[in-house]
């Protein structure tokens, strides 16, 4: 398949279940809302060492916010339900707890419910105060500045993680124009993240390494400078690749999200140095969910 001169391998990204669970978090302003968001989504790039991966899915006004001042979506993807609810945990008390003027409520009600300020309220050392509204408990802890507000729990639902596709370009600046065109179209999408930083990632990997303690190592054969010496998936013309990996709350919301980055980096073209899209799987022995590129842009 060939679009404005950008061809679209005959490939697909493999992706697998997670657990995923949304929380709003609301400030005095949209700037201290942006710092606690940030913060408690800092360090989430992959659950390969981070432990969970989240991101910052989008603002919210206060039409759209539980107590009516401006807030932040943030959506956080874990392997099993029991990690989640240990990263939330330590995410919501170091990072939004501490952040003046800072809320936090449940993004997901349906599911099975988590605790998100069920313990943290015994920060409060017995001064902290319940109050049940509509069958929804909040808890109010006493801090410095006034009062944390949480509610006290959230919900988890499946969601699925490792959707992507690779951009392969002329130059890094190439590559690197057509990557922030894809993330600029795919935050608009719902219900997805892109955790990488800036919603690109530069290292993508390959399942092991000729070194027994790695189980991930870097993708050789998407690497321009040793294309010479190792069994490159690159032409002459391809100087260099980067990857956007994107979770989400449902195969769809994936697909939407896919469909609007590649649909952005190939509105630049081939006259952009925009060479080919392809996706990263490992053989369909990974992951469940397998997202066919030309499906998606057909």
């Amino acid at each position: 398949m060939i679009r404005n001169g950008v061809a679209i391998d005959d490939e697909f990204a493999e992706a697998f279940g997670m657990k995923a669970t949304r929380v709003i978090i609301t400030a005095h302003n949209p700037t201290w809302a942006r710092h606690a968001a940030e913060a408690a989504t800092g360090f989430a790039t992959s659950v390969i060492a981070c432990g969970c991966e989240a991101g910052i899915e989008r603002e919210l006004p206060p039409a759209e916010t539980p107590d009516g001042r401006p807030g932040i979506a943030i959506l956080l993807f874990a392997m099993s339900g029991k990690e989640l609810a240990k990263q939330l945990e330590r995410r919501i008390g170091q990072c939004v707890l501490t952040s003046p003027t800072s809320a936090a409520y449940a993004g997901i009600r349906e599911g099975e419910p988590v605790a998100l300020g069920k313990n943290l309220r015994f920060f409060g050392d017995g001064f902290q105060a319940s109050k049940l509204i509509e069958g929804r408990r909040y808890w109010r802890i006493p801090v410095m500045d006034g009062e944390f507000v949480i509610e006290e729990t959230t919900g988890v639902v499946g969601g699925v993680g490792g959707g992507n596709f690779l951009v392969l370009a002329a130059t890094q600046p190439d590559a690197l124009a057509a990557c922030e065109a894809a993330i600029t179209a795919m935050r608009r999408i719902p219900n997805v993240i892109m955790p990488f930083p800036g919603g690109v990632v530069r290292s993508g990997s390959k399942v092991g390494s000729r070194y027994k303690a790695l189980i991930a190592s870097t993708n050789d054969a998407f690497c321009p400078t040793i294309r010479g010496i190792t069994n490159t998936a690159l032409g002459p013309e391809v100087g260099s690749v980067m990857e956007i990996v994107i979770d989400g709350l449902t195969p769809e919301d994936i697909s939407a999200a896919m469909r609007a980055g590649i649909d952005a980096v190939v509105g630049l073209g081939s006259a952009r140095g925009i060479h080919r899209i392809t996706a990263g799987n490992y053989g369909g022995k990974l992951g469940k969910y397998h997202f066919r590129l030309r499906e998606i842009m057909a």
